[in-house]
């Protein structure tokens, strides 16, 4: 799964990700979790500074 490496998830967002990855007509779910990946990270690229990433990912929850 995801190339060479392995990512594991919980079960309950994996089902999230196969139903929305099947109702927004991606081919897979890694695809669909690809875009989702590089779309968020896109926003963090445009951020500029270390500061403003950081400031971006406690907005978003995932770091306190």
């Amino acid at each position: 799964m995801f190339g060479t490496g392995r990512i594991k998830l919980d079960k309950a967002l994996m089902e999230r990700a196969r139903r929305y990855a099947g109702l927004a007509g991606y081919s897979s779910v890694e695809e669909f979790i690809t875009h989702v990946l590089e779309k968020e990270m896109k926003h963090l690229d445009d951020a500029g500074s270390e500061d403003e990433i950081k400031k971006r990912l406690k907005g978003l929850g995932y770091i306190s």
